[in-house]
């Protein structure tokens, strides 16, 4: 599997393409907010002669879903989100404003209900879609298991962990899903995280702070 980061918006948001030797793609956290950032986009998939089969999301805080309805719109592919999260997609322009970012068009409804579905297929490649709440009520991660690849969106971040103290946030849940979902995959996988740079597991089983604590027991969870 082939995989490209775009950094996108003013919070520099990572937005991923997925491919195969098919050709065919899928846009994970498409955050592109400008006419710019657009083209960037389109201008690969062109270059690249890709097939976008789906917008896929990791979970619906606005930073994650501004280029969402352009991909839709554009390459007329369905939207792929957990509908626990449909309150914040339903808020996305006015949390967008809260951040002092100037709203882009945004979906207030999901196409392919992650909550619901167990794997997203392009071309000969599948996605295992695995519930991580906890950052928001409908996180999820996304696991190729032959390349070890894990998109994380803002669940897992190197050395660090997504906020819990916006609306739908749990650290207790948060916590549980990166212990009890993410770890497990294996030290080996890398994770692809909706900002900043990549990583490994086994990295951040020693590394990350967050993590550290809670598999040593020093901190209470559960």
């Amino acid at each position: 599997m082939n995989i490209v980061k775009f950094v996108f918006n003013p919070l520099q948001e990572n937005t991923y393409l997925a491919w195969d030797s098919t050709l065919e793609c899928v846009v994970i956290d498409a955050g592109n907010a400008s006419a710019k950032e657009d083209r960037t986009l389109s201008d690969f998939i062109a270059e690249q002669g890709l097939t976008p089969v789906a917008a896929v999301n990791t979970h619906g805080h606005f930073d994650h879903i501004m280029g969402v309805s352009y991909v839709k719109n554009r390459y007329n592919v369905p939207f792929a989100a957990s509908s626990a999260d449909g309150a914040l997609l339903a808020q996305g322009a006015a949390h967008a404003m809260m951040f002092g970012v100037e709203p882009s068009a945004m979906p207030e409804a999901v196409d392919i209900d992650l909550s619901v579905t167990d794997v997203i297929r392009f071309g000969e490649t599948e996605l295992r879609v695995i519930p991580t709440p906890g950052h928001t009520p409908g996180g999820v991660v996304l696991f190729e298991p032959k390349s070890k690849s894990l998109f994380t969106g803002d669940t897992l971040f190197r050395e660090s962990i997504g906020r819990t103290d916006l609306p739908g946030g749990d650290y207790n849940a948060l916590m549980s899903s990166i212990l009890g979902s993410i770890i497990p995959l294996g030290d080996e996988v890398t994770i692809y995280p909706g900002h900043g740079e990549k990583s490994t597991i086994g990295h951040e089983s020693l590394y990350n702070p967050f993590v550290v604590e809670a598999l040593n027991g020093e901190v209470d969870y559960k």
